[in-house]
């Protein structure tokens, strides 16, 4: 895994278990992040982040905290400071369902709970080293939900006439 220096990035945590919010917050200073800001409540992250942009999001996903409407608001709100954001889902929410609405909100990584030192760098990694071009298409906005590479097939058959 590449080492990244993460001095200078600003991170906003939107957690709503005080105690997996403290651990993330601790896990980002010891990568050396020293912008972090972190809360329980939706409304207050959309005015954190509206205040003093970030650079990348961590998102809950949960019954008492409804991050998918925070993305919608990242990605959608015409006052977003910048809604090309890196979103990154923390959920125990992984069935395939819910993983699949995270992305058409418009979230760039998920990262499934209980989540390690490990895991959280990973996913970081993943938003610098794999940048998704962004699409906006009826009313989804975000990054391109095609996870692979879009390959033009080459019909054999012109491939024999051309040869």
């Amino acid at each position: 895994m590449q080492s990244y220096n993460l001095s200078e990035i600003n991170v906003l945590i939107l957690e709503s278990n005080s105690l997996i919010r403290r651990l993330m917050t601790n896990v980002f200073r010891e990568f050396g992040v020293s912008k972090g800001r972190s809360t329980d409540n939706a409304d207050k992250a959309y005015e954190l982040f509206a205040a003093t942009e970030a650079d990348i999001i961590i998102s809950d996903w949960a019954p008492e905290l409804d991050g998918i409407s925070f993305i919608e608001r990242v990605r959608n709100d015409p006052d977003s400071p910048n809604p090309y954001v890196p979103i990154i889902v923390c959920s125990g929410n992984t069935e395939r369902r819910q993983v699949l609405a995270a992305r058409d909100a418009g979230m760039s990584e998920y990262l499934a709970k209980p989540v390690s030192p490990k895991s959280i760098y990973s996913r970081i990694c993943s938003v610098v080293e794999n940048e998704r071009v962004f699409v906006r298409n009826g009313k989804f906005f975000g990054p391109d939900r095609r996870r692979r590479d879009v390959h033009v097939e080459v019909d054999r058959r012109m491939n024999a006439v051309t040869a």
